[in-house]
């Protein structure tokens, strides 16, 4: 088995879910919770098929945001995973809606931070074993930090006063 961490290079502010699911219908589950979570979303979707002609297939509502989407699905090539770029939206308006797609089996991020995921490769394929999101704590917050983060709640509309 060989080791590999990828990184999924994507613009700056973008938002990206990683996924792994089990069936081919999975696109179009996917791009229908999406497009019922956050009205007017723009984001780019792509699924790597783990058998036939074991293609990346796409979806979206925004072309550059697919095309970025399948580029990254393709650089992990790794069966049943899903890559979600989101342009105009957080995780967190549509991750309780992507977690109910049934095939969903299992999500392994959403973040906006720098992402490197972890790829197994045998004989047989590439699967994804986790990923590394963002950088090394640095230390525990205090009061200042603590009201900063607070205030960054508040800016997004997420807390109130």
């Amino acid at each position: 088995m060989e080791l590999t961490t990828i990184t999924l290079d994507k613009p700056e502010g973008i938002n990206v879910i990683v996924g792994q699911s089990h069936f081919i219908k999975t696109v179009e589950d996917l791009h229908e919770a999406l497009v019922n979570s956050v009205p007017g979303i723009e984001f780019g979707l792509a699924f790597c098929e783990a058998s036939g002609p074991a293609l990346v297939r796409t979806s979206g509502t925004s072309d550059e945001l697919v095309r970025l989407a399948g580029e990254a699905a393709l650089s992990l090539a790794a069966g049943h995973v899903f890559v979600i770029l989101l342009g105009n939206a957080f995780p967190l308006n549509v991750l309780n809606a992507v977690k109910a797609v049934p095939e969903v089996c299992r999500i392994f991020c959403a973040t906006a931070n720098p992402l490197q995921v972890v790829v197994a490769e045998t004989k047989q394929g590439r699967g994804v074993l986790g990923v590394i999101d963002g950088m090394a704590s640095q230390g525990i917050e205090g009061e200042t930090e603590a009201a900063e983060r607070a205030a960054l709640l508040r800016d997004f509309g997420y807390k109130l006063g």
